[in-house]
């Protein structure tokens, strides 16, 4: 619905053409040509899409357009954070998706999926190694599944890749990242026991049985206009039929009968299992800007107003802001206190969007301006609170004013002018 509200004001700015600009910042061609430069990879959050879904309606706001070479790739919106990691890998090196063998057949999927290559899906950056490193940003779950990806190039867990490495990431930037889960989730429909199920009757069990029909029709054009992201599934009714259609409707097939979709790995039990494999890398760069849009009054944590909120999310502000966590049930981590969790975006809790802290805590500082982390040092989370709500950077630029402008200069200009890969000859702080 938000994405909605903000596609008909974007569709309304077109039919008006809009004078609104955005500004493309050259590099100087006597140091570099486009093809030089690292790209800027751009990665969508939960329902969210990327270059060529929803016509030409930008998931980022147009920020795309500040640099020469950044990339908005389309990957699953509702698949889960591994299968998404595996599809990125592929848009960027190229080549058929391997959502690799075991995982495949444990979640019941095909192993294979989208053909990279020269052609109508072409592959966008086949010299990618570890002496042509990638600047990441990710927005909500975008940023977890840039974890995940950094953390298999580790893994060498690409076959047929046996050279990558945790140094093919140059830097990771967090929009709203959802490093350690949402409470949300349980508002939603998310089993409190196991955070892994849902409930029977809730918005989640709603939001299924639409992606399942979607799926099914699979009608070519609305799939092509926006996708879900579950074609390895094959729920398609060319290839089900109709009792294919009912199991899937009972819960008995698909990524909801083995749990292999986005939701589960957002729960704090799910994020706190999928941390326990993820590490922070002494040579990577990595930044994040937590958002929040509550205060405290008397003590009491409330949406700090109306009108900085999206109409969509303000009564999830709220909700989350009085979410409390059953007493009858055992906490999903020990220590856990709902204080902690009350500030929030109306999607991700503030505490959990800093840098990663469960099951245990990453290196971090806090800083107040992007200009307080010079010189950078790598290994380590720089993260900055920001006010604003869980859309506030992306979708609409208009809703963001001036403060998307230079959010986004700021992350463009860092990973242009200080970030560098340290050698005998560079500094980190210093352009070779």
């Amino acid at each position: 619905t938000a994405v909605a509200a903000d596609l008909s004001q974007a569709l309304s700015e077109c039919v008006f053409k809009s004078n609104v600009s955005l500004e493309v910042k050259k590099q100087d061609p006597s140091k570099s040509t486009v093809d030089d430069l690292p790209p800027i990879v751009l990665v969508h959050g939960i329902f969210g899409f990327g270059k060529g879904r929803f016509g030409s309606f930008s998931y980022f706001g147009g920020a795309e357009k500040k640099d020469e070479r950044v990339l908005v790739p389309d990957l699953g919106s509702l698949t889960s954070i591994y299968d998404r990691a595996r599809e990125l890998f592929y848009y960027l090196k190229g080549g058929r998706v391997d959502y690799g063998e075991q995982h495949s057949k444990t979640c019941g999927h095909s192993r294979f999926g989208r053909i990279y290559e020269q052609g109508k899906l072409k592959w966008h950056y086949p010299q990618w190694d570890e002496d042509h490193p990638i600047h990441f940003v990710g927005h909500s779950a975008g940023a977890q599944v840039v974890r995940v990806l950094q953390q298999m190039l580790a893994d060498k867990a690409f076959e047929g890749y046996e050279n990558t490495s945790e140094n093919w990431v140059l830097s990771i930037t967090a929009l709203s990242g959802a490093f350690n889960g949402t409470t949300r989730t349980y508002l939603d429909g998310m089993l409190l026991e196991d955070g892994q199920n849902m409930k029977p009757l809730c918005l989640l069990q709603l939001c299924r049985l639409g992606v399942i029909i979607y799926d099914w029709l699979d009608i070519p054009l609305l799939k092509a206009y926006y996708n879900f992201g579950f074609d390895h599934f094959n729920l398609s009714w060319r290839k089900v039929g109709l009792w294919g259609l009912v199991d899937c409707l009972l819960g008995n097939a698909g990524p909801w009968a083995t749990g292999d979709w986005i939701l589960p790995d957002l729960t704090i039990q799910g994020s706190i299992k999928l941390n326990s494999n993820l590490q922070t890398f002494p040579n990577t760069f990595y930044f994040s800007y937590a958002t929040k849009r509550t205060r405290k009054i008397l003590g009491v944590t409330v949406p700090s107003g109306i009108l900085g909120i999206h109409p969509m999310l303000f009564m999830r502000v709220l909700q989350m802001s009085l979410y409390r966590y059953p007493t009858d049930v055992p906490p999903p981590y020990k220590g856990y206190r709902d204080e902690d969790w009350q500030d929030n975006d109306g999607a991700l809790n503030t505490i959990s969007m800093t840098h990663p802290r469960l099951p245990i805590e990453h290196p971090s500082c806090s800083i107040v301006n992007d200009s307080d982390c010079q010189p950078l040092q790598p290994g380590i989370w720089y993260y900055k609170i920001v006010e604003a709500d869980h859309i506030f950077f992306i979708l609409n630029r208009e809703r963001a004013g001036v403060q998307f402008d230079l959010m986004y200069d700021n992350i463009f200009e860092r990973c242009r002018k200080h970030i560098f890969r340290k050698t005998s000859q560079t500094l980190p702080n210093e352009a070779p």
